[in-house]
């Protein structure tokens, strides 16, 4: 598939659903304004603005099954790459050329519009994904590597995958022994709807595990962070034991920072009230998933979900105790993408301002509705931790729920060299199928006004 055509039919009229759109109705800090820097994007989830002046946004693909980067011309977006295999989850900037993480490959286009890809065979036929890279002081290519399920075991919820790739599993990062835990769920790979079957952690769908069973690691591990040459080669392991660390980014001290994501209240080992986790990460650290939750063993009552067992180890021996993270968020915030700010005219130096898209609930919160968690932006005080809304709806709620004007589903925060701060919201989720609607996403400008 080329991936670098022309978008033919960016001259035709485009009937997308009309998504009302209102500055007004966002909440800001005093001084702080608001207004619309692009609309009738689809799905966007990431927004590359590069040295020379060019401003870039990614389409994660997930509409119409092709990934795609857009350029700004003039006043409009156009086709720059596409052919990207869904979801198409950040793009970024090195030395040239743009770095494109898509499901299972990160892929770098050439300023002639050449596509390469520099890394593949990622662990990202499941739940998450491989996310986008980010450059280190060493010149290193970093990136957030999701796991294949909820909290270890293959269940019921992935029903979606399981079938297309039933051998497909989490895998750890070192050797790990079992505690021989199997979770009995429908047998979604049977004829028979009503026959049953046993699974283990870190194994394919319907095989059980045994007691102190070995699971040997590998490079490719699920939930870590890797590291890189540009050119895709030398791969290392950073960390692991992250559910999926969707963005990660450096400060401006060199400290490198992950947005990972807590587990939800589904599938056979559902986990209630597990927290987003801003982590610190550290090379060779173990941070606790799928065993550990905002800092604390899943065996805490407060992890117990209604009408389902309390929680158990799935790991015989832990690796090391997890740190406790830099910040937490409410469950079901869904952080996501984060920029540091750098510029005294917007607010305080070092601060990071992070996306929150929101909970899918009922689906992922058993069966509770949670719609004002999330849908906003926030601020994290880096020097102590603490979190702050910055940006939110009046309504507290998500644009759609009220039929406010609004932000939807932010999913980015980047600053440019002045100070301006660009917030991307993915658009509106489609009700009638797992997808969103097109021409439904906004890129919001936010700017200091004193």
């Amino acid at each position: 598939m080329s991936r670098n055509n022309e978008d033919n039919d960016s001259r035709k009229e485009k009937k997308f659903r009309l998504r009302k759109i209102n500055p007004k109705d966002i909440q800001l800090p005093k001084g702080y304004t608001i207004d619309v820097f692009a609309h009738q994007l689809t799905t966007p989830i990431s927004l590359l603005l590069t040295p020379d002046g060019q401003t870039y946004v990614a389409d994660s693909g997930i509409t119409d099954n092709n990934g795609k980067i857009l350029r700004l011309n003039g006043k409009h977006f156009e086709v720059f790459a596409e052919g990207f295999n869904p979801p198409l989850t950040g793009i970024n900037y090195f030395n040239g050329d743009i770095y494109v993480s898509h499901r299972g490959v990160i892929s770098i286009v050439k300023p002639n519009g050449k596509v390469i890809d520099i890394l593949s065979g990622l662990p990202s036929f499941g739940d998450h994904h491989n996310n986008q890279v980010v450059f280190g002081s060493d010149g290193k290519m970093y990136f957030g590597q999701g796991t294949a399920t909820n909290s270890g075991v293959v269940g019921e919820d992935n029903i979606e995958w399981v079938k297309k790739y039933p051998f497909f599993h989490d895998y750890p990062a070192s050797t790990i022994y079992l505690n021989g835990l199997n979770f009995k769920s429908r047998n979604i790979l049977a004829e028979n709807q009503y026959e049953e079957t046993f699974t283990g952690a870190y194994s394919p769908f319907g095989i059980p595990t045994v007691n102190l069973e070995p699971v040997k690691g590998i490079l490719k591990a699920s939930g870590s962070i890797l590291r890189a040459n540009p050119d895709g080669s030398g791969l290392e392991l950073v960390a692991w034991g992250l559910r999926n660390p969707f963005r990660i980014k450096f400060d401006r001290f060199d400290r490198l920072f992950a947005a990972n994501h807590g587990m939800d209240v589904r599938g056979s080992r559902p986990i209630e009230n597990s927290s987003d986790e801003f982590q610190v990460i550290y090379m060779g650290m173990w941070y606790g998933w799928p065993d550990y939750t905002g800092g604390l063993p899943v065996t805490y009552a407060d992890y117990k979900p209604r009408n389902y067992p309390q929680p158990q180890f799935l790991l015989a021996q832990h690796p090391m105790n997890p740190p406790k993270p830099f910040a937490v968020f409410e469950p079901h915030s869904a952080i996501m993408g984060f920029d540091f700010n750098r510029h005294e005219c917007f607010g305080p130096i070092g601060d990071a301002y992070i996306a929150e898209f929101g909970s899918e609930a009922p689906e992922t919160t058993g069966g509770v509705p949670l719609p004002k968690v999330g849908h906003r932006v926030s601020r994290i005080d880096i020097s102590t931790g603490a979190v702050c809304t910055f940006a939110v709806n009046k309504s507290g709620f998500a644009a759609s729920y009220t039929n406010d004007g609004g932000f939807e589903r932010p999913i980015d925060v980047v600053f440019n060299n002045k100070g301006v701060m660009f917030v991307v919201d993915f658009g509106i989720a489609s009700e009638e199928n797992d997808s969103y609607e097109k021409g439904t996403g906004v890129i919001w400008r936010i700017r200091r006004h004193d």
